[in-house]
């Protein structure tokens, strides 16, 4: 009997799980206070008006209303729900 085990199995089994980021609501789409828009790593997008960002680069809204991108969609606003019926 072998004393030990094949080598393929007693290296396996350490991968990392996904960390699930990206955008989480697109533009025109419909938000209310601290939904999360965007989980990134850095400052791929940039927060504009009436959204916050986390200590882990997070991006959420801090108002009601309808997402929107701009600078070439790599900033994100929030505009509020009155504004966004009116146009």
């Amino acid at each position: 009997m072998a004393h030990k085990k094949g080598q393929g199995s007693t290296r396996n089994g350490r991968d990392s799980n996904a960390q699930r980021r990206g955008v989480k609501k697109y533009g025109g789409e419909v938000v209310i206070p601290g939904n999360i828009i965007i989980r990134q790593c850095g400052t791929k997008w940039r927060p504009g008006r009436n959204v916050g960002m986390g200590t882990d680069f997070t991006i959420f809204s801090m108002i009601e209303g309808s997402v929107f991108f701009d600078q070439n969609g790599r900033r994100v606003n929030v505009v509020p729900a009155e504004v966004a019926a009116t146009n």
